[in-house]
């Protein structure tokens, strides 16, 4: 196996990513994803939008392009029309995806443009000073809401699902060995992929609401995971994190997957046209 940094420009070191920031772990697990599927870097492109998130495609050495805010799915889409040979993923985050961005997300998974889309979700407006975004849970204090937000927060898988998406899967970044192996699945699916990344933002999430720096939210993710606790429980360095599942509502793994026509824009067997 390639060393996944091997895939790094290391001109754009150091990165800008705050200690205790998850999207590392992403990031990590995504090249080793990539490097399970031998993808050829001249063949895989990576689009993003705008925010914490969406600056990792700056520090891989494939084909990349940086979009406009909320936009990055329709740049995928006529990426992906125009070459479709190409491993197409979109990078976003949970404000850049789910709030400007939302109508080309559901658009192109009602469509089932065949890209993957990867959304880090860290519950706030990381990059521009932690405002409430449409996944901020309700209650929990922003920027923007330091009373409490009032708003109902976004269930971002349930909305996929409900646009379309052929392929819905949600993982923690608490978990990095079963978010490599969704990512694979997501990747080599035929059609539209969608997988929610449920990260940390320890500087305004976390600082904000008292969880903690990055570990101390790790480990909080962790204890709502079986996947991590089970095996983790039995290690007496970790033995204090508690075993439990993930709370109501909070599904993970895969959780939609469904074999249907491809859009390629062209009219044709096993596609259908606009």
């Amino acid at each position: 196996m390639t060393d996944v940094r091997d895939h790094l420009r290391e001109w754009a070191m150091p990165h800008v990513l705050c200690p205790g920031c998850a999207h590392g772990i992403v990031l990590r697990s995504f090249l080793e994803a990539v490097d399970e599927q031998e993808i050829d870097r001249n063949r895989l492109a990576m689009v993003a939008g705008i925010g914490c998130s969406s600056r990792l495609v700056g520090y891989v050495d494939f084909c990349t392009l940086h979009g406009t805010h909320g936009r990055a799915p329709a740049f995928a889409t006529g990426l992906k029309m125009a070459r479709p040979e190409l491993h197409v993923v979109v990078v976003t985050g949970d404000g850049d995806g789910l709030a400007i961005g939302a109508n080309h997300l559901i658009h192109a998974a009602r469509r089932n443009i065949d890209i993957t889309v990867l959304l880090l979700n860290n519950s706030i407006y990381g990059m521009t000073g932690g405002q409430a975004a449409p996944t901020t849970p309700t209650g929990a204090v922003a920027s923007t809401t330091p009373g409490g937000n009032t708003e109902p927060n976004f269930d971002a898988c349930k909305l996929l699902i409900g646009a379309g998406a052929s392929f819905v899967a949600r993982v923690l970044a608490a978990n990095p060995i079963e978010m490599t192996r969704v990512m694979v699945e997501g990747m080599t699916h035929s059609g539209f992929s969608f997988i929610e990344v449920v990260s940390d933002c320890p500087e305004y999430y976390g600082r904000y609401n008292g969880m903690g720096g990055g570990a101390d939210m790790l480990t909080w993710m962790a204890g709502r995971e079986v996947g991590v606790t089970g095996p983790l429980s039995s290690k007496r360095f970790v033995n204090h994190v508690p075993s439990s599942t993930a709370p109501p509502g909070m599904a993970t793994g895969i959780i939609q997957r469904e074999e249907r026509p491809v859009f390629t824009g062209v009219h044709g067997e096993g596609s259908h046209g606009p």
